[in-house]
């Protein structure tokens, strides 16, 4: 529970009034242990929100958190993935201090409380600065720099963002002159604010607008906020991009009320501790490495390790993982199931491990297989959790402790709700609440709801008419009133009506000892609408055929209509910059093995020369084109008609 200070709140509500500045900037966020069941979370419950959260802000949360522990280390960042080579630690003061002087340099730019700071960086100290420094001066909006040049400007156009904070050498992620070329091409966009990662000073020969950041912070105030801000729970405090890498930008809204309370939740249910020492990986424009990685962190005092400026996306990173976490004394472990998945299959090699005792999972459901493998290799029993940008990062807990099986993502945060309703035929949400054990939709309540998208029409689709959030989520709850997750309702395969939960398939394929990896999603078909099929990687040095799995994967799933109809084994599995499978490359995959079968199948028959079959091309998760330039109008009349009548996009390219 949170320690509560003898003075008296002066509010009753924190998302309406602000909270006496005294308290806030000395009561800083404690716990004691663990949540352990429903009854915990409703003690926790017993005591009104306004009493055990009053920081209006999270500036007000790591202000507090600076003047409790200030001279423990609070950000360590490796410049290389081997164990003792140079770094760089900033202490819980100087990560104040720079906190200060990056608000009080964007408030000299004339920034206001809804004015957008744009983040373009690597990970690294200074994205810390940028993300805490600008929630005290306005509004920022991380920007993942894997994105191309064209959705960062739709972006850019959509938040309106004044400055740009982005990486100031020129080297191989070209982010520099990208950034300059986005300001030229934004009138918004008045100053560019370059970074050199190690802190030192840029050239002097910048163009116009664009200017050295730590040179300008050097020369800030450090030990105040100049705008004097009072800040309220629901000011707006960042922008988060969200819906995949294509389409139209969806920018969600989140409060400072909203992000105080995922940290402080997340405190509460896993019993954290300022001694704690975690290796947060996540990438900082990730709500994930924002929130429960990073904020969450912060405010309980703990000491983040920033494993160099690619972060779990540096192999050396993930080689040496182990002794990296012994090097660093670490307590607490999390990743995504991909990145454990390549843990997995790291060795100890005599690494002491014995002080890390909870390891954390989410964004996408833990295999069985995994998660079995893990805790027989290490003896680390892995706990998942369920979040989303809409909810400020996170959902629900699985505490550690517990020994949740796979795909238990645990309980509602404490003074959340979650609820299951039924599923249609198309796999949307209806207003039918299921009983426990039953799946269906999950929608989501609580104090950390973002506060709409840009976008209203948007926002109007993400809930329900009386007010409860479309997660998107496929569960159950169990008689514990813990959550069980299944997968996304959008990656549902559909045949013939019939709704099939993909994780079936990949729980039995992943199941099989030479599967690394493994997907499955729906392929089109004329007559049932999607047929499952599965997409697996395979553990370095193993061997086996499609036929094997297929086979090994149909005999073990028991529903009829969901036994797979291919397998097919790829060299490498599409994966999300944060590391979750992306299975809309997996359906374009699926899509254009369907195609060219048919154009196999029906260009045989009609005896067509194969130099004049059309030519099938599918790229990422765009529709699969078919160019069909070079093939004879009568084979065409018969094999278009066959492919329209498929239930996907695809582009055509014929003779006029």
């Amino acid at each position: 529970m949170v320690q509560r200070d003898s003075r008296k709140l002066n509010h009753a509500n924190p998302r309406l009034t602000q909270p006496d500045l005294w308290l806030t900037s000395r009561m800083h966020l404690t716990v004691s242990s663990p949540v352990q069941s429903l009854s915990d979370i409703r003690q926790i419950e017993a005591t009104p929100l306004a009493q055990t959260m009053p920081w209006a802000s999270t500036y007000d949360l790591i202000r507090a958190s600076a003047n409790a522990h200030t001279n423990q280390p609070a950000l360590t960042f490796l410049a290389t993935g081997e164990p003792g080579d140079p770094a760089i630690c900033w202490t819980y003061r100087e990560l104040l201090q720079g906190i200060h002087q990056t608000a009080n340099l964007l408030h000299s730019l004339h920034m206001g409380s809804q004015d957008v700071v744009a983040i373009l960086l690597p990970g690294g100290l200074a994205y810390h600065l940028a993300l805490w420094g600008g929630e005290a001066a306005g509004i920022v909006q991380p920007l993942n720099p894997l994105l191309s040049e064209e959705k960062l400007l739709s972006l850019l156009q959509a938040s309106q963002a004044r400055v740009l904070i982005a990486h100031g050498v020129e080297d191989d992620s070209q982010l520099r002159d990208k950034a300059l070329r986005l300001q030229a091409q934004l009138p918004h966009l008045k100053t560019v604010l370059l970074v050199h990662p190690a802190g030192a000073p840029l050239a002097n020969d910048l163009p116009p607008g664009a200017h050295d950041f730590h040179e300008l912070r050097q020369h800030q105030v450090d030990d105040r906020l100049l705008s004097e801000r009072v800040f309220q729970p629901s000011d707006i405090a960042a922008y988060f991009h969200t819906g995949g890498t294509t389409g139209a930008p969806k920018l969600a809204r989140h409060s400072h009320g909203a992000q105080v309370f995922t940290a402080w939740a997340n405190a509460n249910m896993q019993g954290f501790r300022s001694s704690d020492v975690t290796i947060n990986g996540y990438p900082l424009f990730h709500v994930a490495g924002v929130l429960p990685g990073a904020l969450c962190s912060l405010a309980i005092g703990m000491h983040v390790i920033i494993p160099t400026a690619a972060l779990f996306r540096n192999r050396e990173v993930v080689k040496n993982y182990w002794r990296l976490a012994e090097y660093h004394r670490c307590t607490l472990m999390s990743g995504v199931p991909t990145v454990l998945a390549a843990l997995a299959g790291v060795p100890l090699n005599g690494a002491d491990i014995s002080r890390i005792r909870a390891v954390r999972t989410a964004a996408a459901p833990l295999p069985p297989e995994l998660a079995q493998r893990f805790e027989q290799t290490f003896g680390l029993h892995i706990n998942e959790s369920l979040g989303m940008t809409e909810t400020a990062g996170l959902s629900t807990v699985a505490p550690p402790g517990g020994n949740a099986p796979a795909g238990c993502v645990g309980w509602p945060l404490p003074h959340a709700q979650v609820r299951i309703v039924g599923l249609n035929s198309n796999g949307q949400a209806t207003g039918q609440d299921l009983p426990a054990g039953e799946k269906g939709m999950v929608l989501y309540q609580g104090p950390n709801l973002f506060s709409g998208y840009l976008d209203a029409a948007e926002t109007a689709r993400s809930f329900t008419p009386d007010g409860w959030l479309i997660t998107g989520d496929v569960g159950f709850i169990d008689e514990q009133g813990r959550l069980h997750l299944s997968g996304r309702a959008k990656d549902l395969i559909i045949r013939g009506g019939h709704n099939i939960d993909p994780k079936v398939i990949e729980d039995a394929l992943g199941s099989h000892p030479a599967v690394d990896l493994c997907a499955a999603v729906g392929a089109p078909d004329a007559y049932a609408g999607e047929l499952p099929v599965a997409f697996v990687t395979l553990k370095t040095g193993a061997h086996v055929s499609e036929d094997e799995l297929l086979a090994f994967t149909v005999s073990r799933v028991d529903e009829a209509p969901a036994k797979p109809k291919s397998v097919t084994v790829l060299a490498h599995m599409p994966v999300t910059n944060v590391g979750k499978i992306y299975k809309p490359t997996l359906r374009t995959l699926a899509t254009a093995t369907v195609v060219q079968g048919l154009v196999n199948q029906t260009l045989t028959a009609l005896q067509t020369p194969t130099a004049q079959w059309p030519d099938v091309q599918a790229t990422g998760d765009a529709p699969v084109e078919v160019d069909a330039r070079a093939t004879p109008e009568a084979a065409w009349s018969v094999l278009k008609p066959l492919l329209a009548a498929l239930p996907v996009k695809i582009s055509f390219c014929e003779i006029a």
